[in-house]
């Protein structure tokens, strides 16, 4: 082989090895903007929906059963469910969502958006 050959074939070695480098990048990148950063959002505003719960909410737990906050511990809760009020206890990762709206939770969402 001569000289040329050799420089060349070193410099589409190169060329690749950096091209490659960059799909890296761009793929990490992707992956951060499409699944992690969304994910992370998600997770926020559970952490805030479960902190902002009071006695006297509305909830909806995983499983489906609704049913009314009676009281919070650390990470528990007690609901109220049903037309004789069977009291049931759940851990706080158990609540899907809360129905009730409060007006100061407006004022949050407010100043976030500022």
């Amino acid at each position: 082989m001569t000289e040329a050959a050799t420089g060349a074939a070193a410099g589409g070695a190169m060329g690749g090895l950096s091209g490659t480098v960059i799909y890296l990048v761009l793929m990490i990148v992707f992956f951060y903007f499409v699944l992690i950063r969304p994910q992370k959002k998600r997770e926020k505003q559970t952490r805030m929906m479960l902190n902002d719960m009071r006695p006297g909410d509305e909830i909806i737990t995983i499983g489906g059963i609704m049913g009314n906050i009676v009281s919070i511990k650390e990470d528990r809760v007690v609901i109220e469910t049903g037309a004789n009020r069977t009291k049931l206890t759940f851990e706080k990762s158990a609540i899907k969502s809360v129905l009730t709206v409060h007006e100061d939770e407006d004022e949050y969402e407010i100043e976030e958006e500022e």
